[in-house]
C-alpha cells in the first residue's frame, strides 16, 4: 500500500510541475503574442503613412512644381530638342 501511495504522490508532484510549466509557457506565449500584435499595429500605421506620402509626393503636379521652383527646370520644347545620329558600325 505504501508503494502505491509513494507512486501516486510522485505522479501528483510530476503532474503539478508539468501544470506549472505549461501555465508559464502559456503566459510567456501570450505576452509574446501581445508584443507582436503591437508591432503589427505599429507597422500598419507606418505602412499607411508611407502610402500617403507616396501618393502626395508622387503626383505629377507636385513633381512638376518642385522641378520648376526648386530645381529651376523648364519643360522641353521642340525648339530646344536636339537629335543625334548614331554612327554606323562597319
Amino acid at each position: 500500500m505504501t508503494k502505491i501511495n509513494i507512486a501516486l504522490g510522485f505522479s501528483l508532484i510530476v503532474c503539478a510541475l508539468l501544470l506549472i510549466n505549461s501555465q508559464y509557457q502559456a503566459r510567456r506565449l501570450f505576452f509574446e503574442l501581445e508584443r507582436e500584435q503591437g508591432l503589427s499595429k505599429q507597422y500598419e500605421t507606418e505602412w499607411t503613412q508611407l502610402r500617403l506620402d507616396q501618393s502626395i509626393y508622387g503626383k505629377t503636379s507636385r513633381i512638376e512644381s518642385v522641378a520648376r521652383n526648386e530645381l529651376n527646370m523648364v519643360p522641353v520644347t521642340p525648339e530646344r530638342t536636339q537629335f543625334l545620329k548614331a554612327a554606323e558600325m562597319k
